[in-house]
């Protein structure tokens, strides 16, 4: 029997997160009343907002709250009122402590050029159209969470920073049949990215993936060096269907991918563990626009799209908000960083109003 009552954790956060936030959650609330769901939404603290309360970016009673959920909504986090703060107590910490407490490591960023923002792209029209890749990124593992770590100073007083690029056969393993199941989802093409000629981590990651490759003879599998990745991204990205890659070369290939679709303000992501899940814009806080009513919340309310389809298995219900995402800018509506000429100029409110009032329309 398919389950209809579900707790998720809203974390908004910081700078704009208050705003793509409201919007996300009048989305989930036209689920929630048209498909008799029962949406338990408990809000939190966490990042900077959570720092400036509690002295911590991630309070324990909101990664309780995270622990007892069935998946966590997050707006975003960060500013430059707390870049002077040492590490272990920045607004990126919570995201970073969600990640490792929840057993989260796999982030799925979908990079989907729609066809009413071709001209956006900064690339040409002929290069980006069609476009429709996942690249899965490891969350664990690499520089990140690698030690030895730090900046230390020597006997002759000079500093050095150390970060350890390190991976388990078995954090590999657990990504890789992660990146072949969602392969086999789509259109059976998988690419691991990795640095296998200089790195012996990456000699490892190349070597486990291709073992794992056997159990899925139905998914081609193919391996490329990173530097190649981030070429062929710009110079020929439809030639890509889901890549697999590591924490780091894929924090920096999503990003390069993300600007393909014309405005980091599109694209949502969804990082997996087994059992929770975490959902979020991959744009971040925009202290500069906040309070103003300009953000685009179309990463969020896509955000929330995955959420249903990952985490509460309503892949219907996630198809029509992706479709109603669609015919809003079909309708030509436009927040500050998609906008084009002749098109509907809206604020983060206004938006968030059109893309309810096509879901409405398609639930009916």
């Amino acid at each position: 029997m398919k389950k209809d009552n579900f707790k998720i954790a809203v974390f908004a956060g910081d700078g704009i997160g208050t705003e793509i936030m409201r919007e996300a959650l009048k989305i989930l609330q036209l689920i929630s009343d048209r498909k008799k769901m029962n949406f338990q939404l408990q809000e939190g603290l966490a990042g900077g907002c959570a720092y400036d309360r509690f002295g911590t970016p991630l309070p324990d009673e909101s990664l309780k709250l995270a622990m007892q959920s069935d998946a966590v909504l997050l707006g975003a986090v960060g500013g430059p009122q707390w870049e002077s703060l040492d590490y272990s107590v920045r607004p990126e910490r919570a995201l970073l402590g969600l990640r490792g407490k929840l057993g989260i490591y796999a982030n799925l960023r979908p990079i989907i050029v729609f066809e009413e923002l071709l001209d956006a792209s900064p690339l040409k029209s002929n290069i980006v159209r069609g476009i429709d890749i996942m690249i899965i990124r490891e969350l664990t593992g690499d520089v990140y969470f690698g030690r030895p770590r730090g900046v230390k100073t020597g006997k002759n007083g000079k500093r050095k920073g150390v970060n350890t690029l390190a991976y388990s056969e078995d954090e590999i393993r657990r990504i890789a049949v992660r990146a072949f199941e969602i392969a086999r989802t789509r259109k059976k093409n998988l690419l691991s990215v990795d640095k296998a000629n200089i790195l012996e981590t990456m000699e490892l990651w190349r070597s486990v993936v291709t073992e794992v490759g056997k159990d899925y003879p139905d998914v081609a599998l193919q391996h490329m060096y990173v530097d190649n990745c981030a070429l062929q991204l710009i110079r020929n990205p439809s030639q890509f269907d889901v890549i697999v890659t590591s924490n780091l070369f894929g924090d920096i290939l999503s990003d390069e991918a993300a600007m393909l679709t014309g405005s980091i303000g599109m694209l949502p992501s969804a990082s997996l563990g087994r059992k929770s899940a975490l959902y979020e814009p991959i744009h971040g806080s925009a202290p500069d626009i906040a309070g103003k009513n300009i953000a685009n919340p179309l990463a969020t309310i896509l955000s929330v799209a995955l959420m249903l389809r990952y985490s509460f298995a309503m892949s219907a219900e996630a198809d029509l908000i992706e479709k109603a995402v669609t015919e809003t800018l079909k309708e030509g509506y436009r927040t500050k960083d998609i906008d084009q000429p002749d098109k509907k100029l809206v604020g983060t409110t206004a938006m968030g109003d059109a893309v309810a009032a096509n879901l409405h329309k398609l639930l009916n």
